[in-house]
Parts: C-alpha cells; structure tokens; sequence
C-alpha cells in the first residue's frame, strides 16, 4: 500500500499512517512525505507499534516502509532502539515554550526569558528536550540575543524543536538558526513518554 503525503502537515501523515496500518494484519505500508519531520514521527510511529521501519531518500521526497507482522522482518536492532528509547524519555523532561517573553510586561518579558535560558545553561539543568511554538518560536528564529545561547544549550546535549504550523504561520519557515522543525506529535507523545512535562 502507497500512501503519498507529500505536503501534507502534522500530524496528517503519521494519522494516515496509524489508519493503513490499523487495517492490516501483516503487510507493508508505504508513506511519501518531503521533510524530515514527518520522517521521524512516522519512524518513532512505527517502534512504538512494533513494526519494522526503513526510510529511503528519493528526489524530493522520502519513503518510509512498515512492515507489520512479520516477525521475521523487525531485526533486534529495531527492538533493542525501540526499548533504549521508551527507558530514556521515562526518566528526562519535556519543555514546552509557547511564548517569547515571561509574563505580560513586554520588555521585561524578554529580559526574563534570557535570564532563563542563561541560568539554564550555567547551572547545566537541561531538559531532554524543548519546544517551542507559538510566538516561542521567534526564539529561534529572530531574537539575536536568545539563539546564541540555545546553541550552546544545544551543545549540551538538549534536542531541540519549532513548531512548523507556527515558523509557517509568523513566515518564518526559512529562518530557523537552532534546532528542528518540530510537529505537535512531540508534546502529544511527551505526555505518556516523558516523566514531566513542562509549559512554559
């Protein structure tokens, strides 16, 4: 089966996927998507299922293949990705930042979410994982005095990611200087995965 779902946004693709999949007892399914976003939810989509997944570049696009029922077919590798991944986001933090400045006086707002991130990185108290959506991703994209220090944050070890309905929505897609595009698959999962989830 051949799903193409190429321009499609999150978390459209992955959704398409979770229905054909659903459907079948054993099989193979077939998804075309053209970013990597999409990628990596429908391959974490696919560990979590406890299918096979094979991604394949194409021109413009990528194919990703899971493989249900067939046992055979899901090498250990796949399981043993599948388990370090669920035993790692038990123990760490999501942070969720949905906004560019820290309560409702503007610019102190923005001093105050520098003074956080700065704090965050000298004290080394990282979260696995932050992101960013709303007007948070300006963050990521204009604020000259943020990114510098998301970088190094970044260096740390930290995965970060932006909402790309939001980078679309403020037209900042072709701005991002720090981390990923990101999509809503990441605070949904963070949810049950992550033993903590934080909003800021």
């Amino acid at each position: 089966m051949l799903i193409d779902a190429r321009g499609l946004g999150c978390p459209k693709p992955v959704m398409l996927a979770e229905d054909a999949v659903s459907k079948i007892t054993e099989g193979i399914v077939d998804i075309l998507v053209d970013n990597e976003a999409s990628v990596e939810n429908l391959s974490r989509f696919a560990a979590k299922s406890g299918c096979y997944s094979e991604v394949k570049k194409q021109d413009d696009c990528w194919r990703v293949k899971i493989v249900k029922g067939y046992p055979c077919e899901i090498s250990s590798e796949s399981k043993i990705k599948s388990g370090e991944l669920e035993e790692k986001t038990r123990r760490d933090i999501l942070l969720v930042i949905g906004t560019d400045t820290m309560g409702k006086e503007e610019s102190l707002g923005k001093v105050l979410m520098k003074g956080f991130f700065e704090t965050m990185k000298v004290t080394k108290e990282i979260p696995h994982t932050i992101f960013f959506l709303n007007a948070g991703v300006k963050l990521t994209t204009s604020n000259e005095d943020v990114i510098p220090i998301l970088k190094e944050i970044e260096t740390m070890g930290v995965e970060i990611f932006s909402c790309g309905t939001c980078l679309k929505y403020y037209n900042l897609e072709s701005e991002l200087k720090v981390g990923y595009r990101g999509t809503t698959n990441h605070i949904v999962e963070g949810i049950k995965d992550f033993q903590k989830v934080v909003w800021i």
